[in-house]
């Protein structure tokens, strides 16, 4: 696969570089100018980028707390048998992220020559002696921000790996400290794993994008922004799509031996196992800290974007830019201080517990963060914007528009639970109708619960917007140009999603140290180690209680599955809603803000229809391409385990060598999987754009529309799905019972829906919506002259060709027996 990859890639980019060249440049993006942050002053006479230094100093506090959480996981006991299963998922889970790690370059090179030829040859860089406008960046500042697109990419690239590498070390400790027979520690390691990666990547990210507006020169930051924001978004994308391909291939692999051969949950001589854990942190981790640390930039990004378009007056645009960062530093600290609070209160209430429900704490822990931030918003708001454009009442209205956002954080999950909790009477329904109806009724059921899921979900978001919405109304006129204050109260909404940022991602890094520590538990075969109780007594001064272990690793994998679920529709509706801010600089653009062609934007206007149409079927073309790419991958896995796995009572664990076989098998089809999905998005994204401009702002829209309810829907149908199995499993004890193997072929269809093709619609959405900012201005600049008509047809042509290629390719190059398979690795 990756010789073939690297084959198609040099005449892909000569076609991309011959095609562009004659373009000339179009004001956008390159003319975004930041104005002096000391423009405005805040708390009697501070400048605001004197303000700004205290955010680079909660950043490095946030980055010292995650590193200080990372040193007590690392040092905290474990029994040799665990650490060197965990040890080993993070081997395997560093051959997968270097691998990640080449193909992302490869990527990088497509949209880097884009970067290049526009900002290079093609973007308004000032005016000659004679006012005529200069095309072309000087190469030193064209390198800048190729320079920050690869920094976009690196970091979530790095945030990534510090995932795994936290997670790694906290699956067996969790693992060993359940052997305590408390149960308060199989809840409070996971949840420290996670608030050392929330904090560290939200930290990272507030300290790179504040590099960027406190020390980038104004003219250059905004273009080094958008060129942020491209690189981590590529990289998310990459690894949320590749990382979901690569767990549920181990996954599924693993899950259908325990039909085919009645093995147990785990069993350490099933050789996907291994890969399953690897899978947990490909999946699970790896994609949703990229795909956390995108989230947070490019949600800044489109409101920076915004103000700087959408905000007449300068000393207005530097109190709001200020204003949003220290927000942020705000969110930080509540967050932090959320944290230590609930872990005092979960302590004294847990700590001498053998059993507890494990998603109490954690809602606790949502809802507080929630609290603390909507109060620390008013407060600080009303401090630092007192007054904004001679008006003493935008402060509140504001911090009501961003507490929209912020409660929707809180609010999303607790629906997400009616709909996939072990509490929840939905997930309970999947249980009862497999009772009679088997794998059948278990499937309609969960299906049942993902539909109604997107009609609540959907409605409490629509909810939110309106009321933001009505609010915006109450800006003062001339504040904002006019139309554009809703447009920018949904954008502060967005950003309220991500207020409680550390803890959003921390008890979604619950998850897969959950699933990971039941996994090692089993592959350590603790149990038949001789002498383990006398040792482990003298060792670690405890007897070990075995029973009680497992039944608790087994609940509190219940409650990740259940947080894991929670997260995903609070990161795509940031997606959905920051998109309606990008795609307004877009309109922008086209209207010359706001004054021409303003009817086009209407179904009246025949191309704009037809492209909220188009957007729908990209969103079910992913969804098929993610999920045949799972398929085919599960299919060969399945055919390699059942060939190798050795079930005599010689044999305690499966081989290293099959284990990584299973490893190399998934890895092959998640790059390959992705290389497909990542061109056709490409190529479809430029030859939309070159079609027409208002057809490419409906499809934008189409996109984000489709794939908001198209990933409820399968995020919490899965999600319900995976709970019911583990009821089966915890409450009833029916492992092995036909009960359980309907549950489990449900979990199996599930597995896909929850954890590839619709967390990873999130990171496509923005994606495409970034790099449309590009490719749209790149298409009208070349229709503006008559004689370049042939030449944009051809594009198109080409274009959507090329990208229809790759769509064949997703599924018939795909499919079992198809290209991808025959190619040589």
């Amino acid at each position: 696969m990756t010789s073939a990859v690297r084959r198609g890639a040099v005449p892909l980019l000569a076609l991309i570089a011959l095609c562009l060249s004659p373009i000339a440049a179009v004001a956008g993006e390159a003319s975004l100018v930041l104005p002096d942050l000391n423009g405005a002053e805040f708390l009697g006479g501070v400048g605001g980028k004197t303000l700004l230094y205290s955010g680079l100093v909660v950043s490095a506090a946030g980055l010292f707390f995650g590193l200080m959480m990372y040193s007590q996981l690392k040092n905290m006991p474990v029994h040799k048998s665990m650490l060197d299963v965990s040890e080993l998922i993070y081997e395997t889970c560093k051959t997968y992220l270097f691998t990640q790690g080449k193909f992302l370059l490869l990527l990088w090179l497509f949209i880097g020559s884009i970067i290049a030829v526009y900002f290079g040859s093609l973007a308004e860089f000032g005016k000659d002696a004679a006012g005529k406008p200069l095309h072309g960046f000087p190469a030193d500042r064209v390198a800048i921000i190729l320079a920050f697109s690869v920094i976009g990419i690196l970091g979530s690239y790095g945030v990534a790996w510090f995932g795994i590498r936290v997670n790694t070390f906290a699956n067996s400790r969790t693992a060993f400290a359940a052997l305590t027979g408390k149960a308060y520690p199989c809840y409070a390691i996971p949840l420290k794993a996670g608030i050392s990666i929330g904090m560290l990547l939200i930290s990272v990210e507030l300290l790179l994008m504040l590099i960027i507006l406190m020390f980038i020169p104004g003219e250059l930051a905004g273009p080094c922004f958008i060129g942020f924001a491209i690189g981590e978004s590529l990289g998310a994308a990459a690894l949320r799509v590749a990382g979901g391909i690569f767990t549920k291939i181990a996954d599924i692999g693993a899950d259908l031996m325990k039909i085919v051969f009645k093995i147990k949950e785990d069993d350490a001589r099933n050789p996907g196992v291994i890969a399953d854990c690897t899978g947990d942190n490909a999946g699970d981790s790896v994609g949703p800290s990229a795909d956390g640390f995108e989230t947070y930039g490019v949600t800044g990004v489109a409101l920076i974007t915004f103000i700087l378009l959408a905000v007449p007056p300068q000393t207005v645009q530097v109190q709001l830019l200020v204003w949003i960062f220290m927000m942020r530093v705000m969110m930080v600290i509540a967050s932090g201080v959320s944290y230590f609070i609930n872990e005092a209160m979960a302590k004294a209430k847990y700590q001498d517990k053998t059993d507890f429900n494990y998603e109490a704490p954690l809602t606790v822990l949502v809802w507080l963060t929630s609290i603390v931030s909507v109060v620390a918003t008013y407060a600080v708001s009303y401090l630092l914007i007192p007054a904004v454009f001679k008006d003493e009442s935008v402060w509140w209205k504001l911090s009501t528009i961003i507490t929209c956002g912020t409660l929707a954080g809180a609010i999303i999950p607790e629906l997400v639970k009616v709909f996939t909790s072990t509490e929840s009477k939905h997930v309970r329904e999947v249980v009862v109708s497999s009772q009679q109806g088997g794998a059948s009724l278990n499937i309609l059921s969960g299906l049942v619960a993902g539909n109604f899921s997107a009609y609540w979900l959907g409605l409490v978001l629509v909810f939110l917007m309106g009321v933001s919405y009505f609010i915006s109304l109450m800006l003062p006129t001339g504040m904002v140009i006019p139309m554009a204050a809703p447009v920018f109260a949904f954008g502060l909404v967005a950003f309220g999603f991500l207020g409680m940022g550390p803890v959003t991602i921390a008890v979604d890094s619950y998850g897969p140290v959950t699933d990971n520590a039941q996994s090692v538990y089993e592959l350590s075969t603790i149990e038949e180690i001789p002498n383990i109780k006398e040792d482990i007594q003298r060792d670690y001064g405890f007897a070990p209680n075995f029973h009680v272990a497992k039944d608790n690793l087994e609940k509190n994998d219940g409650a990740g599955n259940t947080f894991k679920a929670t997260a995903k529709p609070v990161l795509i509706g940031t997606a959905v809603v920051g998109a309606a801010t990008m795609i307004f600089s877009i309109v922008m653009s086209l209207t010359n803000g706001l004054t021409t062609d303003l009817n086009k934007l209407s179904i009246l206007h025949p191309p704009f229809l037809l492209g909220l149409i188009t957007g729908g079927a990209i969103i079910y073309w992913f969804t098929g391409a993610s999920m045949q790419a799972v398929t085919t991958g599960a299919y060969r896995a399945v055919e390699f385990i059942k060939a190798n796995i050795r079930l005599d009572d010689t044999v305690k664990k499966a081989s290293t060598e099959d284990s990584k076989k299973v490893v190399e098998i998934c890895t092959k089809y998640a790059q390959a999987g992705m290389f497909n999905i990542f061109l056709t998005v490409f190529f479809a994204t430029l030859g939309f754009a070159f079609v027409e401009s208002w057809f490419f702002i409906g499809y934008l829209i189409s996109i984000a529309i489709f794939g908001l309810y198209q990933a409820i829907f399968m995020a919490n149908a899965g999600g319900a799905w995976d709970n019911a199995k583990k009821i089966v499993e915890t409450e009833m004890k029916a492992k092995g019972t036909p009960l359980h193997d309907a549950c489990v072929v449900g979990d199996t269809v599930g597995d896909p829906f929850k954890d590839t093709s619709s967390v990873a619609l999130n990171p496509i959405i923005k994606f495409t919506t970034l790099f449309g900012l590009l490719a749209v201005e790149l298409a009208v600049e070349l229709r503006k002259k008559e004689s370049n008509a042939d030449l944009a047809l051809g594009l198109t042509v080409a274009f959507l060709v090329i990208s229809m290629f790759f769509v064949h390719r997703s599924f018939y190059g795909m499919r079992i027996g198809g290209r991808v398979e025959q190619e040589k690795k």
